[in-house]
């Protein structure tokens, strides 16, 4: 009789399947490298199949390796929703909430966050993971996060979202910028100019692109930046312009910095932000729950 792959098996072939590398995945596991190679090979041992090919440079999924990837993703899943349907019988946050956050929207929210959290609910256990969009989605499909914080739509397949509010983005100028006197500022304007941009896995880079309906292809965009301090400090030197979100103008990015926001004539500038769970959790009371919390506040909720 074949033996049964273990769970931690199943996660570690995952581990593998995401960084293409067995150093990488072992430390992600926080594990050894040894460690891991020979659950690896046990766990092909047992199943008498070929999962991982190996070379001096990097690791190759066989076929039938990504078909047992892909199967295992659903098995850890269904593992965590397992626990959390245990958990549910309990009052709201008795256990700990594994949550996701985009770097956009972590350092803007989640103090206050945290402080009603703390208030509210004392015992209440929460781990945060800041990460790209993507690298969150895929964590939550795996079962290893049991809600996002992020900027949406995001596509996602077996998801259920939750709407907390609409987050405008502003005009970021240089205080001796020409479109400072311009009133009222209008998308058109942006034309011919330089805008700077977060680099490519930002959300916040599409999602401002597609507000104010702008194609990349048709405009001069010298420099990217890895992050929105990043952005604003290009701005004051007179780098170009930028779209700022208003949560991050509300929590003082702009404190004692020469540069000058203004908003658009247009109306729907703007990005949602909101919650993003899998469709299979039991916990969705909670997450609304929280997504509830997260309405109350923020004032500017639309």
């Amino acid at each position: 009789m074949t033996a049964q792959p273990t769970f931690k098996q199943l996660k570690y072939l995952c581990a593998i399947a995401k960084s293409q590398h067995f150093g990488h995945a072992a430390k992600d596991c926080h594990i050894s490298q040894s460690t891991l190679s020979a659950s690896i090979h046990e766990l092909e041992e047992h199943l008498g199949v070929v999962l991982v090919e190996r070379d001096n440079k990097r690791v190759h999924l066989t076929r039938l390796g990504e078909e047992v990837v892909s199967r295992s993703k659903d098995i850890l899943a269904n593992v965590a929703d397992l626990v959390s349907l245990c958990n549910t019988s309990e009052k709201p946050f008795s256990h700990e909430l594994r949550l996701g956050v985009i770097p956009t929207i972590a350092p803007y929210l989640l103090p206050s966050l945290l402080q009603l959290m703390r208030n509210e609910y004392p015992d209440f256990k929460i781990s945060l993971r800041e990460d790209f969009s993507k690298a969150l989605v895929e964590q939550l499909t795996n079962g290893e996060l049991d809600v996002l914080l992020l900027a949406l739509p995001y596509p996602s397949h077996g998801t259920t979202t939750f709407h907390i509010f609409y987050d405008d983005f502003l005009l970021a100028c240089p205080n001796n910028h020409p479109l400072i006197k311009t009133q009222p500022v209008q998308l058109d304007d942006l034309n011919n100019q330089d805008l700077l941009l977060l680099e490519d896995g930002h959300c916040l880079r599409d999602h401002a692109l597609e507000a104010c309906k702008l194609n990349t292809n048709e405009m001069s965009i010298p420099y990217q930046a890895t992050s929105l301090n990043t952005l604003v400090q290009m701005v004051a030197n007179g780098m170009g312009i930028t779209l700022l979100p208003k949560m991050a103008i509300d929590a003082h990015i702009l404190n004692d910095i020469p540069v000058t926001v203004k908003p658009f004539l247009e109306k729907k500038i703007w990005r949602s932000v909101g919650l993003l769970w899998r469709n299979s959790s039991p916990r969705k009371d909670e997450f609304e729950l929280l997504g509830e919390l997260l309405k109350q506040l923020w004032g500017n909720v639309k």
